[in-house]
């Protein structure tokens, strides 16, 4: 089992885009195992590279007992919207209801550069979307009611994680996937 730390809010590699996945090799397999294992460990309902410190656009979810993970996703939203609680892995503690669509058809690939096509409702159709939204850079808060917000913000500044330090990360310089960003 592979568990790495997990990359709080402040972190600025959570507010930064991730890069295309080019290469579909063995470091891509251990990046997408390193994140199955910590989302498993966490626990939690999907995890992105980003959170981990990993500047790529690659994510595994955990959801109604299926494990499975999406390289470079471009997704189509339903137009049918649902509120519901959320919460990130980034954001210990923290839950909010935030709007998303109630339905997405999410293309990629799997770790092998296979095409692959997920199609969720509900929970799935959330937490695609929400690992989505970390690899362009935002985070759940972000998609909160101006009301939400003010409160999420407050509760981060009184966390007993704010502010804590990203982890240092030592890794071979030839690695570009364990590169701290």
């Amino acid at each position: 089992m592979s568990v790495k730390p997990i990359r709080l809010f402040g972190d600025p590699v959570l507010r930064m885009k991730a890069r295309p996945v080019t290469d579909f090799d063995k470091e891509l397999r251990v990046l997408v195992k390193d994140l199955t294992d910590t989302m498993t460990a966490a626990p939690g309902a999907g995890l992105a590279a980003p959170q981990l410190g990993v500047s790529l656009r690659v994510f595994t979810y955990r959801v109604d007992g299926e494990t499975g993970h999406l390289v470079n996703p471009d997704l189509s939203l339903s137009e049918e919207e649902q509120d519901g609680p959320e919460g990130c892995l980034s954001l210990p503690g923290l839950t909010y209801d935030c709007r998303r669509a109630h339905g997405v058809v999410a293309r990629g690939f799997n770790m092998y550069g296979d095409p692959v096509v997920i199609e969720g409702t509900q929970l799935l159709a959330r937490c695609i979307q929400h690992e989505t939204d970390h690899l362009d850079g935002v985070l759940f808060v972000d998609r909160l009611d101006p009301e939400q917000r003010r409160a999420a913000m407050r509760a981060i500044r009184e966390a007993e994680w704010a502010g804590q330090a990203p982890p240092q990360v030592k890794v071979s310089p030839h690695s570009t996937f364990g590169r701290a960003i």
